[in-house]
């Protein structure tokens, strides 16, 4: 569930080997890659050689055909896939613990070089058989026809009949749920009557007599 997924990007150091897991009998293609760092020398002003990291890389299936007919020693590669650890006891009893890395893509760094690229063939197209020997298997397994009789429920078991004089339903009444019926007019709503308001601030005071 949580993996660990990353790029490496480096150099082949060994060339890949074909290698056959002995509880599956699946062929596997095995190399080794190295990433080092570059990082820049103030005092010497030049680029120098920093850490380096080295993975063994695994490939499968058709990856592992490409791997082993298209990389070499020294190809720059770019590695994607998920890294992980083994631990293991050696010979003299001693635990020992290596870096591996299942790839899922692997491609030559086209920024140090130039390649191209070669499909592979397809699969040979299977064809679909409709038959009567097919027909008589369920998920691989023969079946045998079940007579009418011995069937446990027949066409039209459990529903009712129709009544008499019903109308079909309508592809209306079926997909959208609609009728062909118009709807009833909505009532207009009646205007309120609002009495007309007296504004107090434009009329004029009239002097009152001393």
């Amino acid at each position: 569930m949580f993996e660990t997924s990353i790029v490496m990007v480096g150099n082949v150091l060994t060339a890949p080997e074909w290698r056959r897991i002995e509880s599956s009998q699946h062929l596997v293609a095995k190399f080794r890659v190295a990433s080092t760092a570059r990082r820049w020398d103030r005092e010497n002003n030049c680029w120098v050689d920093g850490d380096t990291m080295r993975l063994r890389v695994t490939a499968w299936r058709k990856l592992a055909e490409g791997v082993a007919s298209s990389i070499g020693v020294g190809d720059p590669v770019i590695v994607y896939g998920r890294i992980y650890t083994r631990e293991w006891n050696d010979d003299q009893g001693q635990k020992r613990l290596s870096y591996e890395m299942e790839a899922f893509s692997i491609g030559h760094d086209l920024s140090r070089g130039r390649g191209r690229f070669f499909r592979n063939r397809p699969a040979p197209a299977l064809t679909v058989v409709d038959d009567a020997e097919a027909d008589a298997l369920v998920r691989g397994e023969p079946s045998v026809a079940v007579d009418e009789s011995e069937a446990p429920v027949r066409f039209g078991d459990g529903v009712g009949e129709p009544v008499p004089d019903e109308m079909e339903p309508s592809f209306l009444e079926v997909v959208a749920g609609l009728s062909d019926e118009p709807e009833p007019e909505e009532e207009e709503e009646k205007e309120e009557e609002t009495a007309p308001r007296r504004s107090r601030r434009g009329a004029k005071r009239e002097p009152v007599a001393a």
